[in-house]
């Protein structure tokens, strides 16, 4: 199925204006997004328009029943200053997943590509250049039909829009081992990126930020035992020179960077195990020394060293130092901004359109 986007676009950009060199985290946004309405059972009137606000009714379904799910991926410039996105056709089949799980009615994937690129076409000027940088993307999918009844939405729209962003962390950070809230559990929608996956975990992150964390450790919701995910990330173990990560169990996201990370430390010869992991694991391999390096993976992110996991007893110190992980991330990188060949086939190249 072919698609036809038509393109507003505004007489002048904010892009002029804005610092560089200080990039407030996710409160700029670029001038255009990507928009699209599902109504009698199809996607129509595909557009990019100026960025604004969306009218809402108040008995909007996603406000009530919490229909709603997104995506997060980047846009780079590569050494040429061509802009590129990062294995788009992975967030659009992942948004379909989500969709699914949660009653809404799965996107047209290559329109989802062909959206993005043209969007980030538009806006290749907000794509900042500076080291760990990139242009945040944001799509999204929510009920607008306004009704009060417990039943799937007939009425859905969806949005992209974009965000310069700088580094997400910039220092190693420290780990709250949670046992009292959960992330997700099994029949749940933790492999979903549903809105309300996140909105539960706000309070327990704001409890573990008090207590002079970074992020919560997330653990499994029927014992507490088995390590899941880190605050919006994918976690993984170094351990006796093998990478141990957690089982996609339907509880873990499916994520794009973990995937990328795990065929990027294969193809260097490391073995790589998806396996439940205990905390207790994790304990002893630290106190025989065996642990030798822990990181998370997400797209906001990269990778993010992690130095130490805290609980109601002890503190666990994985590392100081992260020489795998600095060259998996050094590596990234350099393929998502085309300084080293993409074996992998991961990057799309997006040509400048005529507006």
């Amino acid at each position: 199925m072919s698609f036809h986007i038509s393109i507003d676009t505004v007489k002048q950009s904010k892009v002029e204006n804005f610092d560089f060199n200080n990039i407030p985290l996710g409160k700029t946004f670029t001038d255009h997004m990507f928009i699209c309405d599902f109504e009698n059972g199809q996607w129509v009137n595909p557009r990019i328009e100026p960025l604004t606000l969306i009218p809402t009714h108040p008995a909007a379904m996603a406000l009530h029943y919490g229909q709603a799910i997104f995506e997060g991926m980047k846009a780079y410039l590569d050494s040429d200053g061509i802009p590129m996105l990062f294995r788009p056709e992975r967030n659009a089949a992942r948004l379909n997943k989500s969709a699914d799980r949660m009653g809404m009615p799965p996107f047209p994937e290559t329109l989802f590509v062909e959206g993005l690129k043209q969007l980030v076409s538009i806006e290749k000027n907000w794509i900042p250049s500076q080291e760990g940088s990139a242009l945040y993307l944001r799509p999204f999918m929510y009920a607008d039909e306004p009704f009060i009844g417990m039943r799937a939405a007939t009425h859905f729209k969806f949005i992209a829009m974009a965000s310069p962003a700088g580094p997400f962390f910039t220092k190693r950070i420290k780990l709250w081992a949670e046992t009292l809230f959960i992330r997700a559990a099994h029949g749940g929608t933790g492999e979903a990126k549903a809105a309300g996956n996140y909105a539960a975990a706000i309070r327990p992150t704001e409890i573990a930020k008090a207590k002079g964390y970074d992020q919560v450790l997330w653990l499994d919701a029927a014992e507490h035992k088995y390590i899941q995910e880190v605050g919006t990330m994918n976690i993984f173990f170094k351990i006796n020179g093998e990478f141990f990560t957690p089982l996609l169990d339907g509880s873990v996201l499916k994520g794009i960077t973990r995937d990328s990370v795990i065929q990027l430390l294969r193809h260097k010869n490391y073995k790589v195990t998806e396996k439940l992991i205990s905390l207790e694991e994790i304990k002893a391999a630290a106190n025989n020394g065996t642990l030798e390096e822990a990181f998370g993976t997400g797209t906001a992110v990269g990778i993010a060293y992690i130095e130490e996991i805290g609980t109601e007893h002890e503190t666990i110190f994985i590392s100081d130092k992260n020489p795998v992980a600095k060259e998996i991330n050094d590596q990234l990188n350099s393929i998502k901004t085309g300084k080293e060949t993409d074996i992998f086939n991961w990057m799309h190249k997006i040509e400048t359109i005529e507006v």
